[in-house]
């Protein structure tokens, strides 16, 4: 292992007992410094994005995987000590470590390319400590070069709501010059509609939140509108970011023919019973997304450097973790949630 050198303890949060964050289910720790292992990373943590995942988990939404972890999965750092096999970063170097955290590589869906469906996948801030922290371990193997000279803070929400929202944009198979709805307008979706609008796209915003409408239309969206108004022309694709059930139907009778809706949340509350004729007669298709390749990843970190991607941020220091979430909860936050260790309160 070569390293810097580094001091003992770590500070950051964990999820205690999930529950309602009211009622304050995330709890601070203090940790001794983990050695990384063969192919890991330990990165000094310069920020790391909230994502509404993280409040799933937290929450209980999604069953915790293992006690007392640190949530937190859209982590940019510096490498302060690198294990004994790896190759590809050196002491210093900026990294990111992502949701996806490792696949078995030899089942059927790794060797087709398509390892976010590995049923051996394990996810940061699930499986393994994230972010929430000022030192993290992260597997070289699935962490992101990212550029040095952008401010951390800007960074972070691409690790996860950035290829999120890529991925469920090509799922949602939007043609070119198509029409796309978004439903929902945070972290996930500020990006997703960016890529689209360079691509050619007319964007249509449906979310509760006023804030959001503001900045969709900033962003050059062809109208914005409440999340259960009907958008003012039929669409090609429609993307749900917002992990409401209720909202499938609504989406779906907004397609045109032949349209696909493209859920992208890890959870969404129950779907009403749908109305095959009025919702999914004439060819129009509903998807699911399911985690990220790490392909996706390098293709959205390239399309964002590439467009020249605007990132809306609500910074946070790491002690206000819980506040972060809170504000998320409540539609309260502008854009993308992100901690920064160090950051005055």
């Amino acid at each position: 292992m070569v390293s810097e050198s580094a001091s003992q303890t770590l500070t950051g949060w964990a999820v205690g007992s999930p529950g309602p964050i009211a009622d304050g289910p995330l709890v601070r720790v203090r940790r001794a410094v983990p050695s990384p292992g063969p192919g890991e990373l330990l990165l000094r943590v310069e920020a790391c994005g909230v994502c509404r995942t993280d409040l799933h988990l937290v929450e209980g939404d999604l069953p915790p995987h293992r006690p007392s972890t640190v949530p937190g999965h859209e982590i940019v750092g510096r490498v302060a000590a690198v294990g004994g096999t790896v190759t590809g970063f050196r002491v210093g170097d900026r990294a990111g470590g992502a949701w996806l955290r490792s696949t078995c590589g030899h089942c059927r869906y790794c060797q087709a390319g398509r390892e976010n469906l590995c049923p051996a996948s394990l996810y940061t801030g699930w499986d393994a400590d994230g972010g929430f922290t000022d030192i993290a371990l992260v597997p070289a193997d699935y962490a992101y070069r990212l550029p040095e000279d952008q401010d951390a803070a800007l960074l972070a929400p691409l690790l996860c709501a950035g290829i999120i929202g890529y991925r469920a944009l090509r799922r949602s198979a939007l043609p070119p010059g198509g029409r796309l709805g978004i439903y929902g307008f945070g972290a996930s979706a500020h990006l997703a509609a960016q890529v689209a609008l360079a691509e050619g796209a007319t964007v249509h915003v449906l979310t509760r939140s006023a804030r959001a409408r503001e900045l969709a239309a900033d962003l050059g969206a062809a109208s914005v509108g409440g999340a259960y108004d009907r958008p003012p022309e039929p669409l090609d694709s429609a993307i749900l970011f917002a992990p409401v059930g209720d909202l499938v139907p609504v989406a779906l009778e907004a397609l045109d023919r032949s349209g696909t809706l493209a859920v992208a949340g890890i959870h969404l509350t129950d779907i009403p019973v749908l109305d095959y004729r009025r919702h999914l007669f004439e060819e129009r298709n509903l998807r699911s997304v399911t985690s990220n390749t790490r392909q996706d990843g390098r293709d959205f970190l390239d399309t964002a450097a590439r467009i020249g991607m605007r990132v809306t941020v609500s910074p946070y220091p790491l002690s206000s973790a819980d506040q972060a979430l809170r504000d998320l909860a409540a539609d309260r936050v502008t854009g993308a949630a992100v901690l920064v260790p160090g950051r005055a309160s």
